[in-house]
């Protein structure tokens, strides 16, 4: 094996690293119940971190076998996963880059308007027939039952961080004025707030506020947290394979010259 080749093998080595914590990423989105509700946003991570695993091991093959043919494939489609990676990192930012959250006073949680967010995503969950199918799944999952569990007193409820999902689906928003006796129940007030969200509310567990817009806002915010805490991981990820594929470049560059200098010289023997 040529230097070249072996700095190829090398790098292509740590690319298949980097592979590992963009499929953790994935793996780690797809399993939080807002992800499990909208399968169009749960595997595309753990897919790139997963072809981008693949990739790298065949450039590792194509330099420890010297198979020429292999590695410019390999760079090929390194560069297009690259460009992938880099487009996904921009469209999440751009669509988690508004916050619809805001504070409410004595309350360690926020609660959550649906206009703070990009239209994109509002679009999204309010189409009718995708918020039925996301609202069924919402109510399967153990998202608000658990918080029963958790906590007993309005104090410890009303201190605890619990996730923006279940601020905007397990409980009416606080400008409604009802009144706390567990996490998933609460008595009506005799004025309810005006906001639509307060007359949608229903102490049925199988309702309670899954056809409320802070519901929607809820995990809207919950996608908006998770993901940028996997873009974190995106970042780092991409700027190592960029470095990691401009030297594997100008390695198989230099590859190629050694061959050619190689087969110069046997035809001269």
């Amino acid at each position: 094996m040529g230097v070249s080749n072996k700095i190829t093998a090398t790098l292509n080595f740590i690319a298949l690293l980097c592979a590992i914590p963009i499929m953790a990423a994935g793996i780690w989105l797809a399993s939080k119940p807002d992800n499990e509700c909208i399968h169009s946003f749960r595997w595309p991570v753990f897919v790139l971190g997963a072809l981008m695993l693949l990739v790298s091991l065949a450039g590792f093959i194509g330099a420890c076998f010297n198979k020429q043919g292999l590695l410019a494939l390999y760079l090929f489609c390194m560069a297009a996963l690259i460009i992938l990676i880099l487009v996904l990192l921009i469209f999440a930012f751009t669509v988690t880059r508004p916050d619809g959250s805001y504070s409410v006073p004595g309350r360690a949680y926020r609660e959550y308007r649906l206009d703070g967010f990009s239209k994109w995503l509002r679009d999204y969950v309010t189409d009718s027939g995708t918020w039925q199918k996301i609202r069924t799944c919402l109510a399967d999952s153990d998202t608000c039952p658990k918080l029963n569990q958790q906590y007993i007193s309005a104090d410890q409820f009303f201190m605890a961080h619990i996730s923006p999902l279940q601020s905007g689906c397990c409980k009416p928003p606080t400008l409604c004025g009802y009144n706390y006796v567990n996490p998933t129940l609460w008595i009506n007030p005799v004025n309810p707030g005006a906001d639509q969200d307060c007359l949608l509310w229903n102490n049925d567990q199988n309702l309670l506020c899954y056809n409320c817009n802070s519901c929607r806002a809820g995990l809207l915010g919950n996608l908006r947290k998770e993901w940028r805490r996997a873009n974190v991981i995106l970042i780092v990820a991409v700027v190592v394979l960029i470095w990691v594929y401009l030297i594997a470049c100008s390695a198989f560059k230099n590859a190629q010259t050694e061959e050619l200098f190689r087969r110069y010289k046997q035809g001269w023997a």
